[in-house]
């Protein structure tokens, strides 16, 4: 995934920049990187490996040598930025987040203008030069990122830093927020909506799908008018998006209480257990609502251990995910001798941590362990999104399941039947998910509950990991 934030300030921004980066930490593990301008000095810009240590610690150097009234920074899952890049544009910063399915495409027709690429280690393209080169195809930024939404296939939503002003463009389908946030001495713009509250902001506006707006300390212009089609992540709501977030006018901690109030309503009369617990982080709120709406009680049968694993990603290669997943969660025994618990979790993608921390309880002396993730079945793999726990179709259980009971790969009609709640096929699936990773018994959300409780109806929603639709 990945996030970022800027700041355009009359006074220097650099304080502001470090912490609204620092919230993003949740979205990203690999890489982080800081980019400023003065007047006076010109550009300066940091990029770090985080993955052995946070943001705070990397750049604690920068925060205090750094100065700007100007500044971008993110957080990064895979490529290093922001990157700096002179052109016929001049000299400026750019960042980005979202995903580019046709990225050979675009390198093979932009290398016919003489340009080169530098390749990262795995022979990749940085995705962020790959969008600099974009815009600088053409006469003007507002132009050239006109034409980069246009050719992009997947998402991509770009924060550009000039010495005139920081330029922010949201994704086509905005499937990844902007928000901007506005106090005395200037403006802000974030992933995350809760990133500059702290810093003393207020909320100013959040872009359309498809905006493009120029923040300076003095004001927000709109060069290009918000679309009429948004296809936000749903995801963000469900698991991506900090609890104190807020998307679309609604928060993140209200979705999560509502779907588990859902799931609850849908469980009435099926299963009794002592308690309700959430896989922490991410599926607490979910089992809060649970409880609220169920009456069966709350608690915490085990924790996760932070300290040293203080952001809520895991490392993207598995076998490490596998061993931290294992390692980071810590029983509290007597909450969970002969109980019947009730779990729930954000998603079930491939199967393995899920798997593993329903053993983990039941030799931690568990009676039951009821599963009830808090979204439908993920079928199709992201690919709009760097969604780093799946890369493609068969990393998903689902997939690998249908697989086994179809004896071949499914076609598309195949699939639709698996994705319907209310049909055989699926209840075969999810029946045969919940043999093979040994719980007691398993029910997803609905898709249609999901979409209710966040409240801002389906058309607005990107949901092709669940059922396919573009």
């Amino acid at each position: 995934m990945g996030g970022f934030f800027a700041a355009a300030s009359k006074e220097d921004c650099v304080f502001d920049l470090f912490f609204g980066v620092d919230y993003h930490s949740h979205l990203g593990t690999r890489r982080a990187g800081l980019a400023v301008y003065d007047s006076e000095n010109g550009f300066d810009k940091a990029i770090h490996n985080i993955e052995n240590a946070p943001f705070r610690t990397k750049f604690t150097k920068e925060s205090v040598e750094m100065h700007g009234n100007m500044g971008i920074g993110c957080i990064s899952d895979f490529e290093a930025q922001p990157i700096l890049v002179r052109s016929h544009h001049g000299t400026f910063a750019i960042t980005t987040v979202g995903k580019i399915n046709n990225a050979d495409e675009i390198v093979d027709e932009i290398i016919k203008t003489n340009t080169h690429f530098f390749e990262m280690q795995n022979g990749d393209i940085n995705q962020t030069e790959l969008v600099a080169s974009i815009i600088n195809q053409k006469e003007n930024f507002i132009d050239g990122i006109r034409y980069a939404q246009e050719i992009v296939d997947g998402s991509i939503s770009i924060m550009i830093l000039t010495p005139r002003g920081i330029y922010c463009a949201r994704d086509k389908f905005g499937r990844t927020p902007i928000v901007l946030g506005k106090k005395e001495n200037g403006f802000c713009a974030s992933f995350e909506s809760f990133a500059y509250l702290n810093l003393g902001y207020e909320d100013y506006k959040e872009l359309g799908p498809g905006e493009v707006v120029v923040m300076t300390s003095d004001e927000v212009k709109t060069l290009i008018a918000p679309g009429k089609d948004l296809k936000i992540c749903t995801f963000l709501w469900t698991y991506y998006g900090y609890p104190s977030s807020s998307y679309e006018g609604l928060s993140v901690e209200t979705m999560r209480y509502n779907c588990g109030r859902d799931l609850a309503k849908r469980d009435a009369g099926q299963v009794k257990p002592d308690i309700v617990a959430g896989v922490p982080d991410s599926g607490i709120a979910h089992a809060i609502g649970y409880s609220n709406e169920s009456g069966v009680p709350f608690t915490r049968p085990f924790v996760k251990y932070t300290p040293t694993w203080p952001r809520s990603f895991m490392p993207t290669h598995q076998t490490k995910r596998n061993l931290i997943a294992k390692m980071k969660l810590i029983p509290i025994h007597d909450l969970i001798e002969n109980k019947s618990l009730l779990l729930i979790d954000d998603s079930i993608v491939r199967g393995t941590q899920l798997g593993e921390t329903t053993e983990f309880l039941y030799n931690s002396g568990a009676r039951e362990v009821h599963i009830r993730p808090a979204c439908p079945p993920i079928i199709y793999s992201c690919k709009y999104l760097n969604f780093s726990r799946s890369t493609s179709d068969m990393d998903l259980i689902t997939r690998r399941v249908i697989q086994k009971l179809e004896g071949g790969d499914p076609d598309e009609e195949t699939l639709k039947e698996y994705a319907n709640p209310d049909s055989e096929k699926y209840q075969q699936m999810v029946d045969e998910i919940c043999k093979e990773l040994k719980f007691t018994s398993l029910r997803y959300q609905r898709l249609d509950d999901m979409i209710e409780s966040i409240g801002i109806g389906e058309n607005k929603l990107c949901t092709y990991c669940w059922n396919g639709k573009e």
